[in-house]
């Protein structure tokens, strides 16, 4: 395993922008942008580990688990911002999915002097989230040698919790301690050691694809409609009407009726006016398909064949 900072590629000089400094915004955007490049066929060699992953959180989830990450810095806040954007996208619970940062909610916007240096500290604020086993880790380091994340992964490993590593190195100790490593390898970055760059850009992606496909996966979309999203503003409720126009080809005023009467919940709109059920009856046949659209009109259609 690899251990001192200056071994790892992420800090390693790319001695092709060493110039970089004399070259007009032009030129420093387009060598930013062939960099950038590599980030998703770095990427497409870990499709399997995050495949495998997904399955895992897929598992966790429908088991009453909690999909948890933990990171310090660039890597903690991209974590954050994914636990975030979840229960609006797909209706999730807020604490479905968790984000945690060394140096808590302050090292969202500023750095926290030695937050990241404490795997005692990386334990605690598992503990304090009541970690069990049901849930599923996901530890996000760039260089994969973060204390604070070592001392997360090694405490939920311990008490038998399933984890995932998700780092920009190879022969990382992140990758020791994980049951899953995804290791996106992006090489040296544009500015050294500025791994807000190629490596938050891959971690960003792999964390997209962790997140979405486990949510196809135990029912959030339809066909590629998100009918969990949550109408919790002007922009979400006429989102959610042109989500049930398009999954029903109705018209905006049979979708409009539809929501109201469901309270606003496009899955139970979708199935009321593709069955003709009521909103406790679509309600019902949802919660008999674990939340999976198509499944819940294929039991009503069944039922109809029966009659």
């Amino acid at each position: 395993m690899i251990n001192k900072l200056g071994d790892l590629t992420t800090e390693k000089v790319n001695k092709i922008y060493s110039d970089i400094d004399e070259k007009s915004a032009f030129e420093i955007i387009k060598m930013m942008n062939e960099e950038d490049k590599k980030v998703a066929l770095a990427i497409e060699k870990e499709m399997p580990r995050i495949a495998n992953a997904v399955e895992k959180i897929v598992e966790a989830f429908k088991n009453g688990g909690r999909l948890v990450y933990i990171g310090a810095g660039t890597s903690g806040r991209l974590g954050i911002l994914d636990a975030a954007e979840c229960p609006p996208t797909f209706g999730t619970p807020s604490e479905m999915v968790v984000g945690i940062i060394a140096g808590g909610e302050k090292a969202l916007y500023e750095a926290v002097e030695g937050a990241e240096d404490s795997e005692a500290e990386g334990q605690k604020d598992l503990e304090g989230i009541g970690l069990s086993k049901r849930d599923i880790v996901v530890g996000i380091a760039a260089s994969g040698r973060t204390p604070y994340v070592l001392g997360g992964l090694s405490y939920a490993k311990e008490i038998g919790v399933y984890t995932i590593s998700l780092c920009c190195n190879e022969q990382a100790i992140v990758s020791e301690i994980a049951d899953i490593a995804i290791t996106p390898v992006v090489g040296p970055e544009i500015i050294a050691g500025s791994t807000r760059l190629k490596s938050a850009s891959a971690q960003k992606m792999v964390l997209n694809m962790l997140t979405t496909a486990s949510m196809i996966g135990i029912g959030k979309v339809y066909k590629n409609l998100m009918v969990d999203v949550q109408t919790t503003n002007e922009k979400l409720l006429d989102r959610a009407k042109r989500i049930v126009m398009m999954a029903t080809a109705t018209t905006e005023e049979i979708a409009e009726k539809a929501l109201k009467e469901s309270n606003h919940q496009p899955k139970v709109a979708i199935v009321m006016i593709q069955s003709g059920c009521r909103p406790n009856e679509a309600t019902a046949k949802l919660e008999k398909a674990n939340g999976f659209v198509k499944k819940a009109l294929e039991y009503i259609r069944g039922e109809e064949e029966i009659c």
